[in-house]
């Protein structure tokens, strides 16, 4: 599964959770997701910038 498949489905199971523990950490587990996917987009990205 990519990242972004997986943030996808922690989106997912934010909208139908109803128990606020699991919303917790289904926000957390998606917050750290988010920063991985950022992560890995930084790296990418600094592949394809010009060197100064």
């Amino acid at each position: 599964m990519t990242i972004y498949d997986h943030i996808q489905e922690l989106r997912a199971e934010l909208a139908t959770s109803m128990d606020a523990g699991e919303m917790a950490t289904i926000r957390a587990e998606l917050d750290a997701a988010r920063a991985e996917l950022a992560s890995e987009e930084a790296a990418l990205n600094a592949l394809f910038e010009p060197p100064q």
